[in-house]
């Protein structure tokens, strides 16, 4: 537009790779550190419950935040951009059923009841949306794909709600730790401890990753 400089992209993408791999590290010591590990089968029931954040965070909002920003940043040509971008959103798609899946098994193991909070109800609802994105972006833009001329109608389209997820992600992200952190914090962790610090430093992280 004239009359404004132009931004380069370049830093914001590499603000944002270094935020993600922060995050990354922050949600990690969370439950590894503080909580005490990560297993899919153990006496302790938390163990199971810590696979569902890091998961959802490494795998659902960073590897999904990557594949965005894939699709323009990467060097290569359009159609290896394009696998890339369809690849890694597939892999933050898989990551986060698994997610899931660990949050499910840790209540039915823990006899509590399942989706009973805002954060269950939105969670779904997102990555059920974050399918439905990818299986219209693939059959429209990869295979067996959609009329040049449909292609380019259904462009914006994919863009505005892939972003549109992508916000409700890190939302159900923000509500997940929120949650979390109360229920501790009602069962006795300190409100100025250094975990309950990490975990809010950490949910700020994310806020500023996505801007």
């Amino acid at each position: 537009m004239a009359g404004f400089p132009s931004v380069k992209a370049a830093p914001f993408t590499y603000a944002s790779h270094a935020l993600a791999l922060a995050s990354a590290a922050m949600v990690l010591v969370w439950c590894v550190h503080f909580r005490g590990g990560l297993a899919f089968e153990s006496s302790n029931k938390s163990l199971i419950f810590n696979i569902h954040p890091v998961l959802m965070l490494i795998g659902f909002i960073i590897i999904g935040s990557e594949a965005i920003m894939s699709y323009k940043t990467l060097p290569w040509n359009h159609e290896m951009n394009k696998i890339v971008h369809f690849t890694l959103h597939a892999i933050a798609l898989v990551l986060g059923a698994v997610g899931i899946y660990a949050a499910f098994k840790f209540h039915n193991e823990s006899g509590i009841d399942n989706l009973y909070s805002l954060h269950s109800w939105v969670g779904l609802g997102t990555i059920s949306l974050y399918g439905i994105q990818w299986i219209l972006g693939f059959v429209t833009f990869f295979f067996p794909g959609a009329p040049p001329a449909l292609r380019g109608k259904s462009l914006p389209w994919h863009v505005l709600f892939g972003l549109f997820v992508y916000i409700l992600a890190v939302a159900t992200a923000e509500l997940g730790f929120l949650e979390k952190l109360t229920f501790l914090e009602s069962s006795g962790l300190y409100k100025y401890s250094s975990e309950a610090f990490l975990v809010k430093q950490h949910g700020v992280n994310i806020m500023l990753n996505f801007w």
